[in-house]
């Protein structure tokens, strides 16, 4: 912003990055996941191994969370007079 950047788009550049990792990491932990189960499938009980509704809820339930993580820092840096920031020590 001391550069001339626009508080949205420093907020959308923020919140970008922290979603790309989100994606990269629910990508990740699914596929962990599918391949843990099948590990596991003798201690579920009355739950397939790859259930869509649970994987489905929680992937939405990180990803809202994800979002909520990026957006509320990313904000709030926003908030900061540029010049105030520079001359911290």
């Amino acid at each position: 912003m001391a550069l001339g950047a626009q508080a949205d788009s420093i907020l959308r550049l923020v919140v970008r990055q922290g979603l790309t990792l989100t994606g990269i990491g629910l990508v990740v932990g699914l596929v962990a996941s599918v391949w843990a189960t099948r590990l596991m499938q003798s201690l579920l009980v009355e739950v397939p191994p790859t259930d869509v509704t649970t994987y489905a809820v929680m992937a939405g339930l990180f990803a809202v969370v994800a979002v909520v993580a990026s957006w509320a820092p990313a904000r709030r840096a926003t908030q900061i007079d540029p010049v105030v920031a520079l001359r911290e020590e």
